[in-house]
């Protein structure tokens, strides 16, 4: 099933090889999507409307999730840097990057959401498609939501806990340690490493939960029929699918899957679109035994995880939904607004290079040029950089991606005046065709 609009097709998932315009009318790259969906079977009623009851393991790591106590300075849950109102993202959009339990200590990379992470196949080499495929984490290093749920408690940079054993000794003097013995049994703090794991494997299972996955944005009510978009959002979806406009689908996949799974608008593989160095960030000035580069720390990316200077730059490909509360944008958060990203996607080989390669994104929009990439030499030329959208291409793009943010209540939905004309004319013929059915038969 797809959701499309005139002639323009939607892209979906029938390989893994980023292929030019020309070999495919499209510029897509795709997955062998349908049987990687399909066997994520533990996301339960995707593209279903609403958020089931959790687990009894689900609510134990829904409460670990949020648990600050967790943490070093007994300051920072997950759910600090994945708030629910952000979009499971950091609710704090000052800073590029976010602060750890030591809050003078910042990452070194714009905190992904964590919503329909659960969908991300584990990761691995597709050897037919050659390409990187999956995994949690912007590089994947990660393989699975387990593995990364483990990361952050014994980051420096993040929870900061010095190992396992303080994990688990903050977590026995919680109030979480009796609902965790409800669920592993009473000896589940005994063994620090099978506790340590245990705690990844409630929280990954919390997060494979409707709550992080709910498809109520109204692109999903669309798809199921409830409602419309608006003309705006139906020419922005138009451009996002048009491979000689903005070519969106192209990686952000706005199929629905063959088992009904609705689109994630990704196609969980990596890319380098030539993000610029942001000297804005914090973890450029952190001390030493943090980044040892300084001011000259370049982030490899996939690159530096696989050890391949080819796929330098190279993050994974995000999900475009709740796009509107993710923001800042980027692996670094570069772009602090989502038509700066859009513009740069347009317009990177366009404009001239600026002279100051340290300008923020603000200041390279009002100068008309945009810094170099971080990684030029491996940066993607194919898909993106030169799509000669309009100021108002743009914008309908922006509308359509509104339509992804969960929360949507249909009840609301407005039909436009043209809708509501046809709307109206409908009821008078249905009126007319009511009363002609009733009018008295004739006698013959």
């Amino acid at each position: 099933m797809t959701f499309c609009s005139g002639r323009n097709q939607c892209a979906g998932f029938s390989g893994g090889r980023r292929r030019s315009r020309a070999e495919t009318g499209f510029g897509m790259r795709k997955l062998v999507f349908a049987g990687v969906i399909s066997a994520l079977w533990l996301v339960a009623g995707a593209g279903v409307a609403g958020a089931a009851p959790l687990t009894a393991q689900q609510a134990l790591g829904k409460k670990l999730f949020f648990d600050k106590s967790l943490s070093h300075g007994g300051n920072q849950s997950c759910a600090s840097c994945h708030a629910p109102g952000a979009g499971f993202t950091d609710p704090n959009k000052a800073n590029s990057t976010s602060a750890g339990s030591n809050p003078a200590l910042f990452g070194a990379r714009n905190t992904p959401t964590a919503m329909y992470a659960a969908y991300s196949p584990a990761f691995g080499f597709d050897p037919v498609e050659g390409l990187y495929v999956g995994g949690q984490f912007l590089d994947g290093r990660a393989s699975t939501l387990e593995d990364q749920a483990m990361a952050p408690f014994l980051n420096p940079i993040e929870m900061g806990n010095l190992d396992k054993v303080e994990v688990i000794a903050r977590l026995s003097a919680s109030a979480t340690a009796a609902d965790f013995q409800a669920v592993f049994g009473v000896d589940a703090l005994s063994d620090v490493d099978t506790a340590f794991g245990n705690i990844a494997v409630a929280i990954a299972d919390y997060e494979r939960s409707s709550e992080l996955s709910p498809f109520t944005s109204k692109f999903d009510y669309v798809l199921r029929g409830q409602v419309r978009l608006n003309a705006g959002e139906a020419r922005g979806l138009s451009l996002f699918n048009d491979p000689n406009k903005g070519n969106c689908a192209a990686c952000h996949i706005s199929d629905v899957a063959e088992d009904g799974t609705h689109p994630l608008f990704t196609d969980f593989t990596y890319d380098n679109i030539g993000i610029p160095k942001n000297y804005d960030s914090q973890f450029l000035t952190m001390p030493p035994q943090f980044n040892p580069d300084g001011a000259a720390f370049q982030d490899r990316g996939l690159g530096g995880f696989v050890d391949d200077p080819s796929l330098d730059g190279a993050f994974k490909v995000s999900t475009l939904r709740n796009l509107d509360l993710t923001g800042p944008y980027g692996h670094n958060g570069y772009f602090n607004s989502l038509d700066q990203i859009i513009d740069f996607y347009s317009s990177r080989d366009v404009k001239p290079a600026c002279a100051d390669p340290t300008l923020s994104a603000a200041e390279a929009s009002l100068q008309g040029c945009w810094p170099v990439a971080e990684f030029a030499s491996t940066m993607n030329v194919d898909e993106l950089g030169d799509l000669g959208l309009t100021a108002q291409e743009r914008a309908d793009i922006a509308l359509f991606l509104g339509t992804l943010t969960d929360g949507y209540d249909p009840s609301s939905f407005v039909p436009e005046p043209a809708a509501w004309a046809l709307m109206i004319l409908g009821f008078g013929l249905a009126g007319a065709g009511l009363r002609s059915g009733r009018r008295r038969p004739t006698a013959s």
